[in-house]
């Protein structure tokens, strides 16, 4: 997350969402996260057909582990999900959504632009930061 959403906390998904997108901006993040994602989905699938419970403890292990391995070691920031589980966790299922659509890279550029444009307009509003620059 940015420096602004930790300010400001968003007070709904779609604003959260801008700042998971820029949370994400590593390739090699994103692809643990749809990995992660995606083997947790299909151990849930597993364990409801299977009718066991193994299987569902597995799930988050295995989505977040790989997805906190992203921010740790590729990202290098703290993921979404230590502040906002929920938002986090329903942008995790959006980008997987916009990945497997070949559409993440359009998100992640309408985010770029979003955070470009409230950085310029806080300089542009704050007279003393425009008369240093």
């Amino acid at each position: 997350m940015s420096d602004a959403a930790s300010v400001t906390p968003p007070r709904s998904f779609e604003e959260f969402w801008p700042h998971y997108v820029l949370a994400h901006q590593n390739p090699v993040n994103r692809a643990l996260h749809f990995v992660g994602l995606t083997l947790a989905m299909r151990l849930v699938k597993k364990g409801l057909k299977e009718r066991r419970v193994a299987p569902f403890l597995l799930a988050p292990l295995t989505g977040y582990g790989l997805s906190w391995v992203g921010h740790f070691f590729f990202e290098r920031n703290k993921p979404a999900s230590f502040s906002f589980p929920l938002w986090s966790l329903r942008g995790d299922f959006r980008m997987w959504n916009r990945i497997a659509q070949r559409k993440m890279g359009e998100e992640l550029e309408r985010a770029r632009a979003m955070e470009r444009a409230r950085k310029e307009s806080a300089r542009t509003a704050d007279p003393a930061r425009t008369a240093a620059s």
